[in-house]
């Protein structure tokens, strides 16, 4: 028959008692910077990053109206392949958020095609989704065009692993921003890239 169990406080008043022991952590007191002038009572001066004074949603609503219109340059497949001319029209351009929404026509190799794009103003990422069908130079329906410096260099992301993708370069053709007295574009829903 096995003893019964007898609760006793012994090991919990060992659990919660400090046992002394040599191995311990030094104090290091904080650096003198971060003391405040009253040092006598031991108040600390809790050191803050900067206060952010980057407005994204105003850069995106000045972005839509400055953006140049025109855009020309190449693709260059990762794969070795031969530059192919491109150029961009940006038809409309209108800023949701710290968004740029863009519409218009990328022709790559003579072959022209709409397209769709979210310029992020904050980060100056590029999603720039190609909505016809296959849009020269060989990349196959269903790729997107991905960048991280706005629309001067982004590649291509093919929808299927066999193929290499390339590079886009574009530079803005002298000119092309919109004009201020432009009235801008009209109110349009705001359509998902899928």
């Amino acid at each position: 028959m096995p003893l019964p169990l007898v609760p006793t406080a012994l090991p919990m008043l060992l659990a919660l008692s400090p046992l002394p022991s040599d191995a311990y952590a030094p104090v290091v007191p904080p650096s003198s910077r971060l003391r405040s002038p009253a040092r006598d009572s031991g108040a600390l001066l809790i050191e803050s990053s900067p206060v952010e004074t980057f407005d994204p949603i105003a850069r995106a609503g000045l972005i839509a109206i400055e953006i140049p219109r025109l855009w020309n340059g190449s693709y260059t497949p990762f794969d070795g392949g031969v530059p192919v001319p491109v150029s961009l029209s940006l038809a409309s351009t209108s800023s949701a958020g710290q968004m740029v929404v863009m519409r218009g026509t990328i022709t790559i190799g003579g072959v022209a095609s709409p397209v769709q794009g979210n310029l992020n103003a904050k980060s100056d990422q590029l999603d720039l989704l190609v909505l016809g069908e296959a849009p020269g130079a060989d990349l196959g329906t269903g790729g997107t065009f991905q960048g991280l410096q706005g629309l001067s260099l982004s590649g291509w992301n093919a929808d299927r692993l066999t193929m290499m993708g390339g590079r886009l370069q574009l530079l803005p053709v002298p000119g092309s921003q919109k004009l201020a007295s432009d009235t801008g574009p009209q109110a349009e829903p705001i359509r998902g890239l899928w």
